[in-house]
């Protein structure tokens, strides 16, 4: 028989070995919270003691923190317009979190992580900083990455930009080959039209950006014959009116003017936003010594080719107005006389020329003035200049114009005859040299070449352009050129590319 031994031992020791003992009868496992304990037998008996427990840990779920990364142009904090999501909901990659606004553009921030929301760290209306978190996301093992530093990363090649946000309207979606693709190249996938399924950016997208930009050929895609858009629905036939009864006059539209609000008392507000951004670029703009130029275009020509290709373009989805072929002309205009799509530098010893015609326009929108561009118009059609001209009008209805649409135009134009008045004094938009302002198509009497009173289309202009680097006599070449492209329309197809 073997010996026993005896243990001295604290009693609470001995205690727990006994139900440590008693327990490894009951069970095989015991699993608690956080590990798993599987006891041992544990023996009196001389040359049979072993260890009490085997103890081995389950890894929690990590918590991340979601920082909001830079949105470019400088911007260091942006205001939280809207959540998304709330703590304890479940996301997934691109899905969005949050939209935030800056001074600039509305951006809506997408997850980068699938896990669970918990903790959101600003509330509705709040200020946030760029490099601070947003979101606590918890998440699998396997999503965790190292450290993230709160430095700012360049945007042409921050790999958060290119594929965790979103300018709003445009999604950012792609994989990891295509990001490769863009960023090699310099690009922004925010820049780029995607044709993938649910907004995602395929490879072919990258390569047809790069063609754009270097007027590059690539290979005919597959025909795809342009349908018109399907007729609407016809409401059933109601009666026809009787001859003798009298037709109600047409309704006259009630002009969009906001509602007095008066509340007897003074309050003050903070200027943020896009008032903010405007604020700023005025004041840079007091800096630049505007020299005014105006006169009078007669559209009458316009007007007849204008209507006979409307319909044409409705046919293919595109509302044609006046605004592509003014586009146009201008940057006919700007291959004549590039000092009007350049810039001067702030200690004013250098003058830039931009490649790009990226034309602005400016536009009246619920959040005040915005100033979107149609990028490298140069390379465009008119109809293809119509198109864009359709999505940025889109976009700034909802606002939803994000940073892409607002940011590097070279040159202006002001369509402020959409609204009303004929002259006009713009301001320019720093760090262009020269703007436009355009009103509003009159019918007006004037001479033909016989003396005969005629009716015509009248259109006035106001130019202003930097006069520390264009002179008036330019000023005056560069408008007469523009303007005999629109009063001889026909002409610009010489020039056309």
């Amino acid at each position: 028989m073997a010996t026993v031994i005896t243990v001295r031992a604290p009693f609470a020791f001995l205690r727990r070995l006994v139900s440590a003992r008693l327990h490894g009868h009951c069970c095989s496992t015991v699993q608690t919270g956080c590990f798993v304990s599987r006891p041992h037998s544990y023996s009196l008996i001389a040359g049979q003691q072993h260890r009490f427990f085997r103890t081995s840990y389950v890894a929690a779920r990590p918590i991340l923190q979601f920082k909001l990364s830079d949105i470019g142009e400088g911007i260091m904090e942006v205001t939280v317009k809207e959540w998304y999501v709330k703590e304890g909901d479940k996301v997934s990659q691109f899905d969005s979190i949050c939209e935030v606004q800056s001074d600039k553009a509305s951006v809506t921030i997408t997850s980068r992580y699938d896990g669970i929301i918990r903790k959101l760290y600003y509330d509705v209306d709040s200020i946030a900083l760029v490099g601070k978190p947003l979101v606590d996301v918890e998440t699998d093992a396997g999503q965790v990455e190292g450290p993230q530093e709160d430095v700012v990363e360049t945007p042409a090649m921050s790999q958060e930009e290119h594929t965790h946000q979103e300018i709003k309207g445009h999604k950012t979606q792609a994989t990891p080959a295509v990001r490769r693709l863009a960023m090699e190249n310099n690009i922004k996938l925010s820049e780029v039209i995607s044709t993938g399924k649910d907004g995602r950016i395929l490879k072919e997208d990258i390569l047809n950006f790069l063609a754009r930009q270097t007027g590059a050929i690539l290979p005919p895609a597959p025909f795809q014959e342009i349908r018109p858009p399907p007729p609407a629905a016809v409401a059933p036939s109601a009666p026809a009116a009787k001859p003798k009864e009298k037709m109600s006059p047409p309704s006259i539209p009630t002009p969009v003017i906001p509602k007095p609000v008066f509340t007897g008392k003074d309050h003050t507000e903070p200027i943020k936003g896009f008032q903010k951004a405007m604020v700023k670029t005025m004041s840079a703009a007091l800096k630049i010594p505007h020299f005014g130029y105006k006169d009078e275009v007669d559209l009458s020509q316009l007007v007849r080719l204008r209507s006979e290709l409307k319909g044409l373009a409705e046919s293919r989805g595109v509302k044609l107005s006046y605004m592509p072929f003014f586009i146009k002309a201008a940057s006919l205009g700007l291959l004549h006389f590039p000092i009007f799509n350049s810039s001067l530098d702030e200690n004013c010893t250098n003058i830039t020329y931009k490649a790009a015609h990226n034309i602005g326009l400016a536009m009246d929108t619920s959040q005040g003035l915005l100033v979107p561009n149609v990028k490298n118009v140069q390379m465009l059609s008119v109809f293809e200049i119509a198109v864009e001209l359709n999505r940025l009008q889109t976009l700034g209805a909802a606002g939803q114009l994000g940073t892409t649409d607002l940011t590097g135009g070279t040159f202006t134009l002001s369509n402020i005859g959409s609204i009303g008045g004929t002259y006009a004094k713009p301001v320019i938009l720093p760090p262009e040299v020269a703007i436009g302002a355009l009103g509003k198509i009159q019918v007006l009497p004037r001479f033909n070449h016989k003396g005969e009173v005629v009716k015509v289309h009248i259109m006035n202009v106001s130019w202003s352009a930097d006069h520390r680097i264009i002179d008036g006599a330019t000023m005056c070449r560069f408008s007469n050129l523009w303007r005999s492209y629109l009063e001889n329309p026909t002409s610009m197809v010489l020039d056309l590319k």
